[in-house]
């Protein structure tokens, strides 16, 4: 397979997601260029328009425009988040220093997410917070003044960071937070500090934030998503020959771990063009066809690449030895138990893999991938899991690959796209 071509992914999807909160607060008009329409940032579009929010229609190519009112009202219906976690998450953090009680729910993959590890700082700062006893949702926010408090997080959470974040901005008190091992993704700082507020991090890896700024209504700019580019990265990397170069790539190094994982395997990418949009890095991503080898992915990594294990555990199913992921436990609580899916799907395969406790085991192999993959409706696996389906030879029938919309609006296009002279064959697509 020759890939080729210069390309553009949707945009980011947790930048779209927090410009859209924060011009939530904004009391004015804001617009956002480039946002991802993905069906997430539909759920926050629709989750803000039931609080008072004007948003207007997402669609492609188009700049979208957010009025905020003076205050947010009262939702007069429960409020959806569909599938997106951080709707819910992020959501419960604004909700938090609200007058008035709301009810968060989503479909029956998000019901079944934590949100204990939510709940509980904003309880501390003053919120009521009703859970079911098995945690998830649906969970209902009564609102109101806010404290300030110091919270370790039990996980490296950017969702978990975020909601407390906005619930401290939206509240207007400090905060003090701290995350455990490897530090997560950290847009809501920088879109913070670039509207003024103070917010640092010690050298213990405290994030204090001060509501000492002030949000002014302006323009979001969105580059693409770089958890969506992985795919498309990873589909150069397996291909026989060629160069493909992604454009305008949003390159925030919280966010380029599964970079540094692929490189050490032997993947040749390389950034160009470099510049920066509102605070965030971005930059093109130009990538070769490589021969791969096996890698130890440590603890400290995943909090960096939590989002790109399904599509590196794909490659490694290429690489030559065993590639091992430490401390990949959360990816029991994602959409789906990833965890378990991209062993089970692997083996099913052909792939010798196996997930134990919080360790995944992939051992790769020359042999054409062939059989069937259940998703779960795992946006994530149904990409990775696509990307194998482009080899020579792959025969694979994917369960559930319209799923990818949640995250990456025609991805298979977009997949096909990357191959001048010949589409990838999915059997059963």
């Amino acid at each position: 397979m020759i890939v080729g071509g210069r390309h553009r992914v949707p945009g980011d999807k947790s930048l779209t997601h927090r410009a859209l909160f924060l011009s939530a607060l904004s009391q004015g008009e804001s617009s956002v260029e480039g946002a991802l329409t993905s069906l997430d940032a539909r759920s926050s579009a629709s989750f803000l328009r039931a609080l008072g929010v004007q948003v207007g229609p997402l669609r492609s190519e188009q700049r979208l425009r957010i009025r905020a009112p003076k205050t947010l009202v009262a939702p007069n219906r429960v409020l959806d988040c569909g599938n997106s976690g951080t709707t819910a998450r992020l959501g419960m953090g604004l909700l938090a220093a609200q007058p008035f009680a709301s009810t968060i729910d989503g479909d029956r993959s998000l019901r079944r997410r934590p949100m204990f590890r939510v709940a509980e700082p904003l309880r501390a700062m003053g919120a009521t917070i009703s859970t079911p006893e098995r945690d998830g949702l649906p969970v209902m926010v009564q609102g109101g003044r806010l404290r300030s408090i110091e919270w370790e997080l039990p996980v490296s959470s950017a969702q978990l960071k975020g909601a407390i974040l906005l619930a401290a901005l939206a509240g207007g008190v400090p905060v003090r937070v701290r995350e455990p091992g490897g530090r997560s993704r950290d847009h809501t700082e920088r879109m913070l500090r670039a509207h003024g507020y103070t917010v640092a991090e010690d050298p213990d890896g405290w994030i204090s934030f001060l509501p000492d700024g002030q949000l002014q209504p302006g323009a979001f700019r969105v580059p693409g998503d770089i958890s969506s580019a992985a795919f498309l990265v990873g589909a150069a990397t397996l291909a026989s020959e060629g160069e493909l170069r992604l454009v305008e790539v949003g390159v925030n190094p919280t966010r380029t771990g599964f970079l540094e994982v692929l490189r050490r395997m032997g993947g040749t990418v390389e950034s160009s063009a470099p510049t920066e949009w509102t605070g965030e890095p971005v930059a093109d991503l130009v990538v070769r066809p490589s021969r791969l080898e096996a890698t130890e992915v440590a603890a400290l990594e995943i909090p960096g690449l939590i989002d790109e294990v399904p599509l590196l555990a794909a490659l490694a199913s290429r690489a030559e030895g065993t590639t091992v992921f430490r401390e990949v436990g959360e990816l029991r609580v994602k959409e789906s138990d990833r965890l378990a899916l991209i062993a089970s799907n692997l083996n099913a395969l052909g792939v010798e893999a196996s997930a134990e406790a919080n360790t995944l085991w992939v051992t790769g192999t020359d042999r054409p991938p062939v059989g069937r993959v259940v998703t779960a409706g795992d946006h994530r696996i149904a990409m990775a899991f696509a990307i194998l389906g482009t080899l020579e030879r792959a025969s694979i029938e994917i369960d559930d690959l319209r799923c990818a919309d949640v995250s990456f609006p025609r991805f298979l296009s977009a997949l096909e796209g990357l191959y001048p002279d010949h589409h990838p064959g999915l059997r059963g697509l």
